[in-house]
């Protein structure tokens, strides 16, 4: 894609920013929604900003962490908001929407604080390329009016790393890291004891050096993705061996890894299959 095009579409996701005049940032710490604030406070300034991040077991402490210093950085409030999806028993039933249910409670709660000040803006982190992706979030955005001045701007996730780097974010080349709770198969139950299980997994694979990884949680066994390239040094017997001691003091039975490799979303492919199976069987 050529520089002016991409510059064209960044001045016009600032268009939409400055329309909004004061904006809550439904702020997770990662490469959008960092991109995302950061050009609202450069359009709006900080003090028409604010950044909202929710907090439950599904939110690794590393993340809010990173989240709670970037905002610092940039010098936006910060306020972090408990959530109570996990009295809803949609969402701990774990089905194909989940997320939905995720959403809807994280921006009731943003929604509910920011009436205290004033604001009646909601922009989130989506970019153009999670439109085609399975994304039942998305609904639940519509739903509460949330803006995506990213995806309006028909920015992708490619762009705004392009972007993120050229206004020198940290977060640029940061690995996706979406909540613990896409790491349980859909259908099975979420409680926090199997959060704080993958939790732990995933610290000890960063521990590791391994910056983007997975720990899909299937019973007492944990499957393990890492990017196709680093599988040999996974699989080395002194690394692999700490992961698995390590791994089996966390409560899991069963190490594997998967050979496929890392793909984010890989639990959506369930999804893709049933729909085959059904288009095959019509």
């Amino acid at each position: 894609m050529g520089e002016g095009t991409l510059h064209n579409k960044l001045d016009e996701m600032k268009r939409l920013i400055g329309e909004m005049e004061r904006v809550a940032v439904a702020f997770s710490g990662g490469t959008d929604s960092a991109f995302v604030l950061r050009v609202a406070r450069d359009v709006l300034g900080a003090e028409n900003v604010l950044a909202v991040t929710g907090r439950s077991d599904s939110l690794a402490s590393r993340e809010l962490d990173g989240a709670t210093r970037l905002a610092h950085d940039l010098g936006v409030e910060h306020v972090v908001l408990d959530t109570d999806e996990f009295q809803n028993p949609d969402y701990l039933a774990n089905p194909h929407n989940r997320c939905y249910f995720c959403k809807v409670t994280l921006y009731s709660e943003i929604e509910r604080f920011i009436r205290q000040r004033g604001i009646t803006q909601i922009a989130s982190g989506t970019n153009a390329d999670d439109l085609s992706d399975w994304r039942p979030g998305l609904q639940a955005a519509k739903e509460h009016s949330v803006r995506s001045p990213a995806a309006e701007a028909g920015l992708t996730k490619q762009e705004i790393r392009l972007l993120s780097r050229e206004l020198g974010l940290p977060t640029f080349d940061k690995p996706a890291s979406p909540c613990l709770s896409s790491r349980v198969p859909y259908g099975e139950e979420i409680t926090p004891q199997k959060l704080r299980m993958i939790e732990a997994a995933e610290r000890c694979l960063q521990d590791h050096g391994f910056r983007e990884c997975r720990v899909r949680h299937h019973g007492d066994m944990a499957r393990i993705e890492v990017p196709v390239v680093e599988i040999p040094r996974l699989i080395e017997p002194t690394v692999s061996r700490e992961i698995d001691a390590r791994l089996r003091e966390i409560g899991y039975a069963h190490v594997t890894v998967d050979l496929r490799g890392f793909r984010s979303g890989s639990l959506n492919e369930v999804i893709a299959f049933g729909r085959r199976q059904a288009s095959v069987q019509d």
